[in-house]
């Protein structure tokens, strides 16, 4: 069976496949448009796993919420090129409304999932996304929130912030906007716990073991008795409460008040009781090995 250059603008238009991919995958099906899609797919499959081993550390956080529930995702890419790119983005919006609508309980459960209007699953279209884009795609994590819940993406996905709170208040605007302002805080200033209550005995004992050291090793302090030390590394303490829990922040849109202050005032304005929950905080590729890319080794194998 023959085929035509019209025959393979519509295998691309199907699959989104490169025109080399879909003139070869005609030839090898003898011009049977659905065996070459076929074919195309159990290439993304072989494709997919060839580049399963290569890092991907790029892509973009992103957050969706609907009603009451909300969800945070990390999807990785290889490179920042292809996080930028609308069909993979739209690919990570897709997860986010699955894990959100089907409450999987793993990124494995997920894949398992056929999304809303689509007929294959999340693992099938990541392999068809990994061979039409061209890179090594990963969902890496997602965390669902049931609840009061307000979201915050940062710098095009980089950061991507989900908070719970639990409130007699309806979630109108004013609502909405102190839940968003709480977002930008956790996602500006990382914070690592609620608040002082919540910091484990151990991670205290820890810093008062390092602000021991960094106080006797500090020649200004040269002589001091250990229990002088001690006292300054009680008053140096609140400053660790400051920096790592997060109603005990200076609120960064007025450094007159801390962040719980602000929900505090924020729910006497509006006649009830907030208190937040809980919070998520991804950075997209935190934790993951950073791809090397030798510019002078890849720009030689082009010329060459």
């Amino acid at each position: 069976m023959s085929f035509t250059a019209k025959d393979v603008q519509i295998l691309r238009e199907k699959t989104g496949c490169g025109m080399m991919d879909c003139k070869k995958a005609l030839t090898e099906t003898e011009g049977d448009m659905d065996k070459a899609v076929d074919l195309l797919r159990e290439k993304g499959l072989a494709a997919a796993t060839k580049k399963a081993a290569r890092i991907a550390a790029e892509g973009i956080c992103d957050c969706y919420v609907e009603g009451n529930t909300g969800v945070v995702i990390e999807v990785n890419s290889e490179t920042d090129f292809v996080a930028k790119n609308e069909d993979f983005m739209k690919f990570v919006r897709t997860c986010a409304m699955t894990a959100l609508k089907q409450n999987p309980d793993s990124v494995e459960a997920l894949l398992t999932l056929t999304p809303d209007g689509e007929s294959m699953t999340v693992d099938a279209i990541l392999k068809e996304k990994i061979l039409t884009i061209g890179e090594n795609l990963n969902i890496r994590r997602f965390t669902r929130i049931e609840g009061k819940v307000a979201t915050y993406v940062h710098g095009g996905g980089r950061i991507g912030v989900v908070a719970d709170f639990e409130s007699d208040l309806n979630m109108n605007e004013a609502f909405a906007d102190m839940g968003k302002s709480v977002c930008m805080q956790i996602a500006a200033m990382n914070p690592q716990y609620m608040n002082k209550d919540e910091v484990p005995a151990g991670d205290i004992e820890k810093e008062k073991e390092v602000l021991f050291a960094q106080i006797k090793n500090d020649p200004k302090n040269d002589g001091k008795p250990d229990n002088i030390v001690e006292k300054m590394v009680l008053g140096r303490i609140g400053k660790f409460y400051d920096n790592n829990c997060l109603e005990q922040q200076e609120f960064i849109k007025d450094s007159t008040i801390k962040v719980g202050q602000y929900i505090e005032n924020t729910a006497k304005e509006l006649g009830g009781s907030i208190k937040l929950k809980s919070f998520i905080r991804y950075e997209k590729g935190e934790g993951l090995q950073k791809r090397e890319d030798d510019f002078a080794t890849e720009v030689a194998k082009m010329t060459n």
